[in-house]
């Protein structure tokens, strides 16, 4: 019996901590887990905590990066069914049983919930040191756009086995809180996501970006800015602007991104305008050029690029869930559209082209509303949801976890 580490209860609320936090996605990987992420580790940084990042290596010449308040440690990783760009990393207890014990983390953060993350997960319990986890991706709702429907019911009961061995899972609103916890998740805490307001920003808008999509000032531009995958829904926004075209035969549709659909989308849709992957200055330059942004997507648990969008002043077309439901007032500063209704999502589309004042106006009201949804707040929040989850579990004595499993 052996009290754990904590931070002294007399010192202020920004005591540093040693974080270890393990993912099997990271920068320069690009999807919203990847951003977050990078944006989390910059933020407990900047706040003065040493981060231990685990992840898996991401190409052959990769070199665990090593700084005073931070480093990393490379596993292996093997390329995921359907995201070949990305890795899962392999079991890896034995290595991280002999690091943490080497130098004990205060607190454990996993955010992925693959082999990598189990073994991260086992771990620290065994040990005993404290650890939260981030629910970032419906995996268990992606399994009908890859065949594998019958797997549904069991990803589900492995994600819910999986967050309540933590001591608390992290989620970016209030309506998925609520979900997980009818789904019988325990001790779930709403820490929402910021947007890089001043790179994202619709001073970054490109006459000559586009005019390369043959667009000029009178034109309006849809967007999509999106991994062009199955799961995205993608089909609906192709249908969404095929009747814009009807009310506005001069409008351009620009999909930003890249996945496994795309070249099958481009042969069958000429007329849509596909950008590729395209980050920072460049990705914050195509956002700003357009007028519109239609985003379909039925999976997010967020939707990052809602509110990229919105700092950018587009007039968004979104389904109300997620980001979209948290941020977004119908007809304030977006258009929301009941989920999974189509046809809905079609019509508001149509008419919200026909009436451009109108698009401005929501483009005006998206950027105020965002404006002071920075990262340095929502890492406030992050920060005191560890240090409290260190406290709370440094007050009591915790025998560690006797295990047999091997990796």
């Amino acid at each position: 019996m052996r009290r754990m580490n904590t931070p002294d209860e007399n010192s202020s609320t920004s005591a540093p901590l040693n974080i270890a936090l393990v993912t099997e996605t990271y920068l320069p990987e690009v999807n919203g887990v990847a951003i977050t992420i990078g944006r989390m580790v910059q933020g407990l940084r900047k706040r003065g905590h040493r981060i231990h990042l685990v992840r898996p290596r991401q190409f052959k010449q990769d070199v665990a990066a090593k700084e005073d308040d931070y480093e990393e440690t490379l596993v292996t990783g093997m390329p995921i069914p359907g995201y070949p760009e990305l890795k899962s990393g392999l079991p890896a207890k034995g290595l991280l049983l002999r690091l943490w014990k080497l130098k004990r983390p205060d607190i454990v953060h996993i955010a992925t919930e693959g082999p990598l993350g189990w073994s991260a997960l086992s771990a620290a319990r065994k040990l005993g040191i404290p650890v939260s986890t981030d629910f970032h991706t419906n995996f268990h709702s992606y399994t009908a756009h890859y065949g594998v429907g019958l797997l549904k019911k069991p990803i589900a009961a492995y994600l819910r086995h999986f967050h309540n061995k933590a001591a608390c899972t992290l989620v970016p609103t209030a309506s998925l809180q609520q979900q997980l916890e009818f789904e019988g998740y325990k001790n779930v805490l709403v820490v929402s996501r910021g947007v890089d307001s001043e790179l994202f920003h619709p001073a970054k808008r490109s006459a000559e970006l586009r005019a390369t999509w043959n667009a000029d000032d009178a034109t309006p531009v849809v967007m999509l800015v999106s991994r062009i995958a199955p799961e995205k829904n993608l089909h609906v926004v192709i249908q969404a602007f095929e009747q814009m075209r009807k009310v506005n035969p001069l409008a351009r549709l620009v999909m930003v991104g890249d996945g496994p659909a795309r070249a099958e989308l481009e042969k069958q849709h000429p007329q849509v305008i596909f950008a590729g992957m395209q980050t920072g200055e460049p990705l914050a330059q195509h956002y700003a050029s357009g007028d519109i942004f239609l985003y379909p997507s039925l999976t997010e648990t967020y939707g990052n690029v809602t509110i990229e969008a919105m700092a950018s002043g587009l007039a968004t077309v979104a389904y109300d869930y997620a980001a979209a439901r948290q941020h977004m007032r119908h007809d304030v500063n977006g258009l929301l559209v009941p989920f999974a209704d189509t046809d809905d999502f079609v019509t508001q589309s149509r008419g919200l082209i026909a009436d451009m004042d109108r698009v401005q106006r929501l483009r005006l009201a998206a950027r105020q509303t965002v404006e002071a949804l920075t990262w340095e707040h929502i890492m406030g929040e992050m920060e005191a949801v560890l240090l409290d989850t260190v406290r709370k579990q440094g007050e009591q004595y915790v025998q560690p976890e006797l295990s047999t499993a091997t990796d």
